[in-house]
């Protein structure tokens, strides 16, 4: 499998993933593996579909994370990825919970962070993009009311997490179509990315 080959079927394997298609993307994933062993961007790919076929939610998280990451640095990016999973042991519970549904009433708190104590952690440190990459990836941040869900996508943005955001943003608009807020935020990330906003 040549250098084009290989970039070829890990885009292929990428797209696969964004679309849910979970066992494909893991089967590319794993041949580029098989034939380049040493690549540790596969090898991540490969952990993540596993953890996406095996039904773990907190899979998808990981790899928009790995995106972006990988946007800022990829070399640094294959290193923070690697020792995430290296180090989850297993525990995949320890992932950040999706917001599927940010204004569900029944929460379980085991093993979990209220958004209000996450921003007294953040005020205390000044440093949201450190508080949260740490916290996100060793706990749950949990979110009992719509306002603290605007609050944190809204705080996403402004510190670069646009795709994060983005991810969150898309899953609440299904649920919530015509919701202005969410509708404002959509534009902001469009606006930050330097896009033309159509009202």
């Amino acid at each position: 499998m040549g250098n084009i080959s290989k970039f070829k079927i890990l885009s292929q394997a990428k797209e696969d993933f964004s679309k849910s298609d979970y066992d494909n993307a893991l089967k590319k994933f794993a041949e580029v593996l098989q034939s380049f062993p040493n690549s540790k961007e596969a090898y991540n790919y490969t952990i993540l579909s596993d953890m996406a076929v095996s039904g773990e939610s907190g899979a998808e998280a990981l790899f928009d994370y790995y995106e972006i990451l990988i946007d800022e640095n990829k070399e640094q990016a294959d290193e923070i990825m690697g020792n995430i999973l290296q180090n989850m042991d297993g525990a995949l519970e320890k992932l950040s919970t999706i917001f599927a549904d940010p204004i569900k009433e029944k929460l379980e708190f085991e093993d979990g962070i209220l958004y209000q104590d996450f921003l007294d952690i953040v005020k205390k440190e000044d440093n949201f993009k450190e508080i949260f990459e740490n916290i996100m990836f060793s706990t749950r941040v949990i979110i009992t009311s719509k306002e603290d869900f605007i609050d944190f996508l809204d705080k996403l943005i402004e510190h670069n997490f646009s795709d994060m955001a983005m991810h969150y943003l898309e899953t609440a608009l299904s649920t919530y179509n015509g919701d202005s807020s969410l509708n404002n935020l959509l534009k902001k990330i469009l606006e930050k990315e330097g896009q033309k906003i159509e009202d």
